[in-house]
């Protein structure tokens, strides 16, 4: 039996369980920690004049030359009243300029001085120097368990960064990264599906044969990473002297959408023409369903279908393949 490649999207539903008391408590810890942490409490936010509200207004106006006052109330949520009187505040200290709109003369447009630009500058490396301080207390593996769990926080809760906007980087994996190719296999299929310990184990005699005996010049896996933290993984291994095999294809659920999936079966398949292959093959399941359209759209075709039970679910398995 051979490795399921891809994931499917997650399917939501609309009768989700409520949080339980421990779970709220968790959270409300978390949030009271994190904002001790970084000070944002404080009367002034990093030592300057100004209130966390106040300073991530003059961010918000530090991004553009001008802004709409409507469209920035409604990015920061604030109330319309509460906004106009911290730009009265800003113009008074001479940091922005507010004016009737050349487009609508009903509406008002503030823009920053050239003072306030560099009080923009300030406190934005203010808030660098603090976060580079928080970040050297922590040995460089604690670093980036921090910053995935905030990445986690960000998309379970909302992340309002388009996929576009993301960087999406390919590259081979390193020390921990085959471990990893496992547990998130084990874990995400399980969640997922339904499947049991048995893919897990799969997966990591997979894994195993690469590490221990592959063909660095017929045979490669890669690692991807959306804005910095490992969010798939694909590897090309050979069937035969002249058959090139994907495997192990997966997009972690925070990356769905940024075209990782896209993007490691692209280099798969250029990889394998490359190292001199005439047909490439995969082994998959019907039941994902958008891993089959990656593999159609760069031009693999189904070769057959076969009913099986693994990994204690009942299953319809799929041979695919494409000519170099």
């Amino acid at each position: 039996m051979q490795v399921v490649d891809s994931v499917n999207d997650l399917t939501q539903t609309d009768d989700m369980p409520n949080p339980d008391v421990a779970q709220v408590q968790a959270v409300r810890h978390f949030s009271r920690a994190y904002t001790q942490a970084l000070g944002v409490l404080e009367e002034g936010l990093l030592r300057t004049p100004y209130s966390l509200t106040e300073s991530r207004v003059l961010f918000e106006l530090g991004q553009q030359r001008q802004t709409d006052t409507a469209d920035l109330r409604r990015a920061l949520g604030l109330d319309a009243g509460y906004l106009s009187r911290i730009l009265a505040r800003f113009e008074a200290d001479g940091l922005v300029v507010r004016r009737r709109s050349d487009a609508d003369g009903r509406r008002q447009t503030v823009a920053l001085t050239e003072h306030g630009g560099d009080v923009v500058r300030d406190l934005d490396d203010r808030s660098s120097t603090q976060v580079r301080t928080l970040l050297a207390r922590l040995e460089p593996d604690a670093r980036s368990r921090l910053v995935s769990g905030m990445d986690d926080v960000r998309t379970l809760l909302g992340d309002d960064v388009p996929p576009s906007a993301r960087t999406v980087r390919l590259r081979r994996p390193e020390p921990g990264d085959h471990g990893w190719v496992v547990a998130r296999h084990g874990r995400l299929y399980a969640e997922e599906y339904g499947w049991d310990v048995e893919f897990e184990g799969l997966v990591a005699r997979i894994v195993a044969d690469f590490v221990t005996g592959h063909d660095p010049r017929r045979e490669r896996a890669w690692i991807a990473e959306v804005d910095g933290r490992r969010a798939g993984s694909v590897f090309c291994v050979a069937d035969d002297p002249t058959t090139a095999r994907l495997r192990l294809l997966l997009v972690s659920p925070f990356a769905r959408g940024c075209g990782v999936g896209g993007r490691l079966v692209d280099e798969c398949v250029r990889f394998a023409r490359a190292a001199g292959y005439d047909r490439m093959t995969l082994w998959t399941n019907d039941v994902l369903t958008a891993a089959r359209r990656r593999y159609e759209a760069v031009g693999f075709r189904l070769d057959r279908e076969h009913p099986h039970h693994s990994y204690g679910v009942d299953l319809v398995g799929q041979d695919w393949s494409m000519t170099l």
